[in-house]
């Protein structure tokens, strides 16, 4: 047989988790169709020189809905092994969107997930149907792309405004059902919802999807249900399910895997992480798929009073987050707003909505870049530090900096996922799904992309908490299972050609930079990546050695029943 694709002398991992071996792949239309000693000829040859071979890596919780209309790689998921990426998590998407409604669709998406509304308002959106976006992503992809359907989308396209008021009615929910069926039928994965208390749109009200009880959300689920296909994704799912159980009752309900945010240690309550496997073990006794997702990522971000994501939900600190500058400086100079945020961010006589940041906050967020020389003595140090050295109180240290530096000295929060113990032991947990880079998403406070080669670096080379047949596990066919991937994540013949290189000895992620390349001007920060030598989308070379090879092989990932029908 003449291959259009033969990749030789590879240690073939090939996503089963069992033992790697010596060998070659040989591709032909886009699927593999051999492995072992192969010699035919081929279009392309590729020597991997004793690197590791294995399924792509399936980034399974994006946020790059809009990114992916400019940007067909989803930068920089590509850069880190990632092959295909999962979008339209925590109920957030781009469809449905009704016609002159499109900015305000963007404002759930840039509030949420932090992505500035200039970049946003560059989109054309020229869809409506949750159909219609689907078929425009097919036709110039570099990774291929899942889509979930977002609840807060849907439920605004159904109700409009009164999305954000109340609970919907029968008549809405069934036009909401009629929504989904016409998304899962169009290959949608899944459907996307939210508990997340902490998610708010720019005007300080919860996002659609938190309007909804339980008989709506089931509602929703039926649809999958009844299809037979599908799963359920939920954005602050691990609360609800520590509180009554929901993200079990729904699995359970629709017969679908769901699978929700997430399994973390956390200093804000550093035991709850054992709390919640006990409760995901009860859950597989039972014989439900109700799956957390957890990440090998510390969860930091750098930022400045400029432009803060830390404070939402305080009802004083809220609205000042979204003012401008000069009105920034004006209120953290005021006395009477510093008393006000005394009371909520340190004495906490208030309640703040989602659990989205610890009561002594100010013992984990740090001075990373203060701008006047006279402050210098303040880096790497606390803002408990800094007040306890200057004799004054949380509040009037933190504010006094930020208003004598004019909002521009730089911070570092760090709260998430910083015990090693407990990392270790959630990473090798058989029943959480590992993921959850939020690529495209909090764009300008850090980037979540090398999940992966991070798991393969710290926590295989490194620690060696795992093998690395157990990581690429995790990083492929554990997710491709669960999504409904069913012919994708692992190396066999009949299965489609998405394939990583990478040198186990070498990947690792790279520091973060910031670069310029967003449109209207926008920038980011970038995590570049070490040791991944090349990647296949459906058989052809989509990146090498960190560059993109100019093809665009990627689709759009449709569910089961869709391709059934499709044949």
């Amino acid at each position: 047989m003449a291959y259009d694709l033969l990749i030789k002398n590879g240690r073939i991992v090939d996503g089963s988790g069992m033992p790697s071996f010596h060998g070659d792949i040989a591709v032909k239309d886009g699927t593999i169709v051999e492995l072992g000693k192969l010699s035919g000829p081929a279009g392309t040859t590729v020597d991997a020189e004793g690197r590791a071979v294995s399924p792509g890596f399936i980034d399974n919780h994006c946020h790059y809905d809009a990114q992916v209309t400019w940007d067909p790689l989803c930068s920089f998921s590509c850069d880190h092994g990632a092959t295909s990426v999962i979008i339209g998590n925590c109920s957030l998407a781009l469809a449905p969107v009704r016609r002159g409604k499109e900015k305000r669709m963007a404002e759930f998406l840039s509030y949420v997930e932090a992505i500035p509304m200039e970049v946003l308002n560059t989109v054309e959106v020229d869809w409506e149907s949750i159909p219609e976006y689907m078929d425009k992503l097919d036709r110039h992809l570099g990774v291929n792309v899942g889509t979930l359907i977002g609840h807060t989308s849907v439920r605004y396209y159904v109700m409009d405004d009164e999305c954000q008021k109340r609970t919907a009615s029968d008549d809405e929910i069934t036009a909401m059902q009629d929504v989904v069926r016409g998304g899962m039928e169009a290959g949608a994965l899944g459907l996307s919802v939210s508990r997340n208390r902490g998610h708010y749109d720019p005007q300080g009200v919860h996002i659609p999807a938190l309007w909804a009880d339980e008989k709506e959300i089931f509602a929703l689920g039926d649809v999958l249900r009844d299809l037979g296909t599908g799963i359920i994704q939920s954005g602050g799912g691990r609360d609800a399910e520590l509180k009554n159980g929901l993200m079990a009752r729904l699995a359970e309900a629709t017969g679908r895997p769901v699978v929700y945010n997430n399994l973390g240690q956390t200093v804000r309550r550093p035991d709850e992480w054992k709390r919640h496997m006990a409760r995901v073990d009860e859950t597989v006794r039972a014989g439900i798929r109700a799956y957390p997702l957890c990440s090998p990522n510390r969860v930091t971000q750098s930022f400045t009073m400029k432009n803060a994501q830390l404070f939402r939900g305080s009802p004083t600190w809220h609205p000042i987050l979204i003012a401008g500058d000069d009105e920034k400086l004006r209120a953290y100079a005021d006395p009477t707003i510093r008393a006000k945020l005394h009371e909520e961010m340190i004495e906490w006589k208030v309640e703040i909505p989602g659990g989205t940041i610890s009561r002594n906050w100010y013992d984990y967020v740090w001075v990373e870049t203060p701008v006047l020389e006279k402050n210098q003595w303040m880096k790497e140090k606390s803002i408990r530090e800094i007040a306890a050295a200057q004799g004054k109180g949380i509040i009037d240290a933190f504010l006094d900096l930020v208003v004598e530096e004019k909002l521009e000295t730089g911070f570092m929060q760090a709260e998430n996922n910083v015990d090693d113990e407990a990392m270790r032991q959630i990473l090798t947990y058989p029943n959480a799904l590992i993921g959850l880079s939020d690529g495209g998403a909090h764009v300008q406070f850090h980037g979540g992309y090398g999940f992966s080669t991070r798991l393969l670096s710290e926590w295989v080379r490194d620690k060696g908490a795992l093998t690395l047949e157990q990581a690429v596990r995790r990083l492929t066919f554990d997710s491709a299972s669960t999504f409904g991937l069913y012919d994708r994540g692992l190396l066999r013949p009949g299965m489609v050609a998405d394939i990583t290189i990478f040198d186990p000895d070498t990947v690792r992620p790279l520091p973060e930079h910031i670069v310029h390349d967003f449109p209207a001007g926008g920038w980011r920060f970038k995590e570049p990546a070490a040791g991944i030598y090349a990647t296949f989308v459906n058989g052809r070379m989509l990146m090498k050695e960190g560059d993109h090879t100019g093809n665009l092989p990627g689709r759009v990932l449709r569910n089961s029943r869709y391709q059934a029908a499709h044949r």
